[in-house]
Protein backbone atom coordinates (compact mmCIF):
# COMPACT_ATOMS: atom_id res chain seq x y z
CA UNK A 1 0.00 0.00 0.00
CA UNK A 2 1.13 3.62 -0.73
CA UNK A 3 2.01 5.71 1.53
CA UNK A 4 0.86 9.34 1.24
CA UNK A 5 4.38 10.60 0.08
CA UNK A 6 4.13 8.29 -2.72
CA UNK A 7 0.61 8.67 -3.56
CA UNK A 8 1.53 12.61 -4.12
CA UNK A 9 4.84 12.48 -5.78
CA UNK A 10 3.76 13.74 -8.99
CA UNK A 11 2.57 16.85 -7.66
CA UNK A 12 5.09 17.42 -5.18
CA UNK A 13 7.66 16.85 -8.74
CA UNK A 14 4.79 19.55 -10.75
CA UNK A 15 5.29 22.09 -7.11
CA UNK A 16 9.00 22.12 -7.03
CA UNK A 17 9.55 22.42 -10.87
CA UNK A 18 7.03 25.16 -10.68
CA UNK A 19 9.11 27.36 -8.07
CA UNK A 20 12.58 26.82 -9.48
CA UNK A 21 10.80 28.75 -12.44
CA UNK A 22 9.09 31.35 -10.53
CA UNK A 23 11.74 31.99 -8.44
CA UNK A 24 13.62 33.63 -11.61
CA UNK A 25 10.89 36.23 -12.14
CA UNK A 26 12.31 39.67 -11.07
CA UNK A 27 10.43 42.72 -10.24
CA UNK A 28 10.61 45.89 -12.45
CA UNK A 29 10.34 46.27 -16.05
CA UNK A 30 14.00 45.41 -17.32
CA UNK A 31 12.53 41.75 -16.62
CA UNK A 32 11.63 40.30 -20.31
CA UNK A 33 10.79 36.62 -19.06
CA UNK A 34 14.09 35.15 -19.76
CA UNK A 35 13.26 32.35 -18.05
CA UNK A 36 16.36 29.23 -18.02
CA UNK A 37 15.36 25.77 -18.50
CA UNK A 38 14.32 23.96 -15.39
CA UNK A 39 15.15 20.12 -15.75
CA UNK A 40 13.93 17.62 -12.73
CA UNK A 41 15.41 14.07 -11.77
CA UNK A 42 13.52 11.91 -9.77
CA UNK A 43 14.90 8.42 -8.74
CA UNK A 44 12.47 6.93 -7.22
CA UNK A 45 12.28 3.27 -4.77
CA UNK A 46 8.89 2.56 -5.44
CA UNK A 47 6.92 1.97 -8.60
CA UNK A 48 5.27 4.90 -10.94
CA UNK A 49 1.70 6.08 -8.55
CA UNK A 50 -1.29 5.66 -11.21
CA UNK A 51 0.84 3.88 -13.40
CA UNK A 52 -0.39 0.45 -14.95
CA UNK A 53 3.23 -0.31 -16.98
CA UNK A 54 6.20 -0.71 -15.70
CA UNK A 55 9.35 0.75 -16.72
CA UNK A 56 12.40 2.57 -15.91
CA UNK A 57 11.98 5.74 -17.28
CA UNK A 58 9.26 8.56 -17.61
CA UNK A 59 9.97 11.49 -19.59
CA UNK A 60 7.59 14.73 -19.45
CA UNK A 61 7.34 17.77 -21.36
CA UNK A 62 4.87 20.20 -22.17
CA UNK A 63 4.09 19.39 -25.42
CA UNK A 64 0.43 20.01 -27.04
CA UNK A 65 -2.57 18.25 -26.89
CA UNK A 66 -3.33 17.23 -30.14
CA UNK A 67 -0.19 17.33 -32.39
CA UNK A 68 2.21 16.10 -29.22
CA UNK A 69 4.66 18.98 -30.68
CA UNK A 70 6.84 20.19 -27.67
CA UNK A 71 5.42 23.17 -26.10
CA UNK A 72 7.60 24.84 -24.36
CA UNK A 73 11.51 23.48 -23.59
CA UNK A 74 11.24 25.43 -20.07
CA UNK A 75 10.20 22.43 -18.39
CA UNK A 76 10.87 18.70 -18.00
CA UNK A 77 10.78 16.15 -16.00
CA UNK A 78 12.62 12.79 -16.19
CA UNK A 79 11.72 9.88 -13.54
CA UNK A 80 13.56 7.08 -13.16
CA UNK A 81 11.69 3.97 -11.37
CA UNK A 82 14.32 2.27 -9.95
CA UNK A 83 12.41 -0.83 -9.16
CA UNK A 84 11.87 -1.72 -12.31
CA UNK A 85 15.83 -1.99 -13.19
CA UNK A 86 16.13 -5.90 -13.54
CA UNK A 87 19.53 -5.93 -14.64
CA UNK A 88 22.41 -7.68 -12.14
CA UNK A 89 25.61 -6.21 -11.69
CA UNK A 90 27.40 -8.48 -14.56
CA UNK A 91 24.67 -7.43 -16.71
CA UNK A 92 24.92 -3.76 -17.17
CA UNK A 93 26.73 -2.56 -19.93
CA UNK A 94 26.72 1.41 -19.83
CA UNK A 95 27.59 3.71 -17.52
CA UNK A 96 24.49 4.41 -17.06
CA UNK A 97 22.98 0.84 -15.99
CA UNK A 98 25.92 0.82 -13.79
CA UNK A 99 25.19 3.75 -11.83
CA UNK A 100 21.22 2.77 -11.74
CA UNK A 101 22.06 -0.61 -10.07
CA UNK A 102 24.64 1.19 -7.78
CA UNK A 103 21.45 4.00 -6.92
CA UNK A 104 18.99 0.63 -6.44
CA UNK A 105 21.37 -1.05 -4.38
CA UNK A 106 22.72 1.51 -2.24
CA UNK A 107 21.21 0.22 0.98
CA UNK A 108 21.91 -3.28 0.36
CA UNK A 109 25.90 -3.40 -0.81
CA UNK A 110 28.85 -4.30 0.71
CA UNK A 111 31.24 -3.05 -1.71
CA UNK A 112 31.25 -0.26 -4.16
CA UNK A 113 31.35 -1.85 -7.50
CA UNK A 114 32.87 -0.64 -10.50
CA UNK A 115 35.06 1.53 -9.47
CA UNK A 116 38.11 -0.41 -11.05
CA UNK A 117 36.19 0.53 -14.66
CA UNK A 118 35.15 4.42 -14.39
CA UNK A 119 36.85 7.06 -11.94
CA UNK A 120 33.63 8.43 -11.42
CA UNK A 121 33.00 5.19 -9.19
CA UNK A 122 35.31 5.87 -7.10
CA UNK A 123 34.53 9.38 -6.31
CA UNK A 124 31.29 7.81 -5.80
CA UNK A 125 32.65 5.78 -3.45
CA UNK A 126 34.12 8.85 -1.39
CA UNK A 127 30.65 10.69 -1.88
CA UNK A 128 29.54 7.16 0.25
CA UNK A 129 32.24 7.94 2.66
CA UNK A 130 30.58 11.65 3.41
CA UNK A 131 27.65 10.04 4.39
CA UNK A 132 29.41 7.95 6.70
CA UNK A 133 30.72 11.26 8.72
CA UNK A 134 30.51 12.15 12.54
CA UNK A 135 27.56 14.89 12.71
CA UNK A 136 30.41 17.31 13.67
CA UNK A 137 31.99 16.31 10.72
CA UNK A 138 29.46 16.40 8.55
CA UNK A 139 28.15 20.14 9.76
CA UNK A 140 31.77 21.24 9.27
CA UNK A 141 31.15 19.58 5.09
CA UNK A 142 27.65 21.16 5.06
CA UNK A 143 28.54 24.47 6.16
CA UNK A 144 31.95 24.28 3.54
CA UNK A 145 28.94 23.71 0.75
CA UNK A 146 26.68 26.36 1.91
CA UNK A 147 29.79 29.02 1.49
CA UNK A 148 30.55 27.55 -1.78
CA UNK A 149 27.09 28.00 -3.30
CA UNK A 150 26.71 31.45 -1.85
CA UNK A 151 29.98 32.47 -3.35
CA UNK A 152 28.25 31.10 -6.80
CA UNK A 153 25.24 33.37 -6.28
CA UNK A 154 27.41 36.01 -5.50
CA UNK A 155 28.97 35.83 -8.78
CA UNK A 156 26.19 35.08 -10.89
CA UNK A 157 24.72 38.15 -9.60
CA UNK A 158 27.29 40.22 -10.25
CA UNK A 159 27.38 38.47 -13.73
CA UNK A 160 23.96 39.33 -14.16
CA UNK A 161 24.10 42.83 -13.13
CA UNK A 162 26.72 43.49 -15.51
CA UNK A 163 29.79 44.40 -12.78
CA UNK A 164 32.84 43.73 -15.37
CA UNK A 165 35.42 46.15 -13.85
CA UNK A 166 37.12 44.50 -11.03
CA UNK A 167 35.42 40.84 -11.21
CA UNK A 168 38.19 39.08 -11.08
CA UNK A 169 39.65 40.93 -8.28
CA UNK A 170 36.12 40.77 -6.33
CA UNK A 171 36.02 36.97 -7.30
CA UNK A 172 39.60 36.68 -5.71
CA UNK A 173 38.44 38.00 -2.74
CA UNK A 174 35.92 35.97 -1.80
CA UNK A 175 37.56 33.24 -2.58
CA UNK A 176 40.46 33.79 0.17
CA UNK A 177 37.19 35.19 2.22
CA UNK A 178 35.69 31.58 2.02
CA UNK A 179 39.12 30.04 2.65
CA UNK A 180 39.64 31.55 5.47
CA UNK A 181 36.06 30.99 6.80
CA UNK A 182 36.47 27.35 5.97
CA UNK A 183 40.07 27.29 7.66
CA UNK A 184 38.30 28.28 10.79
CA UNK A 185 36.14 25.24 10.63
CA UNK A 186 39.30 23.18 10.97
CA UNK A 187 38.62 21.86 7.25
CA UNK A 188 41.78 20.26 5.80
CA UNK A 189 43.52 22.53 2.98
CA UNK A 190 42.88 19.57 -0.10
CA UNK A 191 38.76 20.21 0.58
CA UNK A 192 39.48 24.32 0.96
CA UNK A 193 41.39 24.06 -1.96
CA UNK A 194 38.61 21.65 -3.94
CA UNK A 195 35.80 23.68 -3.05
CA UNK A 196 37.28 27.85 -3.36
CA UNK A 197 39.61 26.73 -6.49
CA UNK A 198 42.46 28.30 -4.58
CA UNK A 199 45.70 26.32 -4.76
CA UNK A 200 46.93 24.10 -1.29
CA UNK A 201 49.80 26.45 -0.94
CA UNK A 202 47.28 29.63 -1.02
CA UNK A 203 45.64 28.25 1.69
CA UNK A 204 48.38 26.98 3.77
CA UNK A 205 49.15 30.72 3.59
CA UNK A 206 46.12 32.01 4.78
Amino acid sequence: MQNREQANFRERAVYYLSRAIARQGERGADWRFAIKPVYGIFFMNFLMPGSSERKLRTDVVLADRQGHGQFSDKLRFIFLELPSFAKEEGECETDFERWIYVLKHMETLHRLPFKARNAVFKRLEQIVDIAALSKEDREKYDESIRIYRDTLAVMECEREKGYAEGKEEGISIERIKNARSMKSLGLGADVISQVTGLSAAEVEAL
